[in-house]
């Protein structure tokens, strides 16, 4: 007979941690431990004795319909944030409690909250008392627009407002300002953008959320033949034609511009070292006026006939170019190995 079964019934037949001998009493005050999957997990949902997990940073979005908060909350999504659109507000309080136990993976977390929720926005004051209570760190950011402004751009996209109903657009507006009365009044921050162009709202967006570091500029440089079409995402387009074609080189042709022997050949060609010099240059002015504007990525493509020889050789140069002045860089050669 083993250990095992030498143990008395109602002892063996006992559920883990039912032995009061063996599970830990909470002392005075304390909520008691549970057992969840094995291991000790407390009633505030976070594991017994383990560091205490990292409430998330919260911004709310929310203001009036066609004032500018898809655009914001693109921009915090832009910053880094994780952004949650027309989240119904019962379920804000969840939100922040699944980015706490992300591990620090959701530090950030931003929910855009408006009239389209309809009668989940009745829910929104009891969820921030909630956060409150919590001691989560929020703030309010409330798009606010004249009505000249907002009937102006109801009408050029020819939608109607969210609660004009039979009604006007006007009517609708007059219906979202006095739903959102209470909100504004609670707003942390009020951007008006009544005359405000889309980089202008993004710069404001930045300027609050940015912190002292600039916003990062993403390139994507893109090698592709011209005989199989222009990209049709490229923002900026080179033409590496003016440069002798390698595959006229019958030991060069089976290879690709990634090839030692096909780079060395493209670059000691009459201008193409200045041309890699000079476009870099180009590109800083243009990356500076993008961050100013509030573009955070660029696409730039380089062709060649193929894309298989001097665009993929110049691009590679290019994005080393780029990455060492830090520039986020992706290298894609849409062609090559197509032929």
């Amino acid at each position: 007979m083993t250990e095992h079964e030498a143990q008395p019934t109602a002892e063996r037949d006992r559920a883990p941690g039912e032995a009061g001998q063996d599970q830990p009493q909470p002392a005075a005050g304390e909520q008691p431990a549970v057992q969840e999957n094995g291991a000790q997990v407390s009633t505030e949902g976070t594991p017994a004795g383990g560091p205490e997990a990292a409430i998330p940073e919260l911004v709310i979005i929310s203001g009036m319909s066609g004032a500018g908060r898809s655009t914001a909350a693109k921009c915090l999504e832009d910053l880094g944030w994780f952004v949650v659109d027309n989240l119904p507000p019962a379920l804000i309080p969840t939100m922040v409690e699944l980015g706490a136990r992300s591990q620090g993976n959701v530090a950030r977390i931003a929910v855009v909250v408006d009239v389209r929720g309809r009668r989940f926005f009745d829910n929104l004051r009891d969820s921030l008392a909630d956060l409150d209570s919590r001691g989560v760190t929020r703030r309010i950011v409330f798009l606010e627009s004249s009505d000249d402004a907002l009937v102006r751009r109801f009408e050029s996209v020819r939608r109607p407002h969210p609660l004009q109903g039979d009604g006007r657009i006007v009517d609708g507006i007059a219906a979202e300002r006095e739903l959102l009365r209470e909100l504004r009044g609670d707003a942390d921050l009020v951007i008006d953008t009544s005359s405000l162009n889309v980089h202008e709202l993004r710069a404001k967006m930045d300027a609050q959320f940015a912190g002292e570091e600039e916003p990062e500029l993403r390139a994507t440089v893109m090698s592709f033949g011209f005989k199989y079409g222009l990209p049709v995402d490229a923002d900026l387009v080179a033409d590496m034609r003016f440069l002798p074609n390698p595959h006229w080189v019958p030991e060069l042709r089976p290879y690709t511009g990634l090839n030692e022997e096909v780079s060395a050949y493209v670059f000691n060609q009459p201008g193409a070292k200045e041309f890699l010099d000079r476009y870099a240059e180009l590109l800083r002015l243009i990356a500076a006026g993008y961050r100013r504007e509030g573009k955070r990525y660029v696409t730039i493509a380089i062709g060649c006939t193929g894309g298989k020889h001097r665009s993929v050789a110049v691009s590679e140069k290019l994005a080393a170019h780029l990455a060492a002045e830090g520039v986020e860089t992706v290298v894609v050669h849409r062609d090559m190995g197509r032929e």
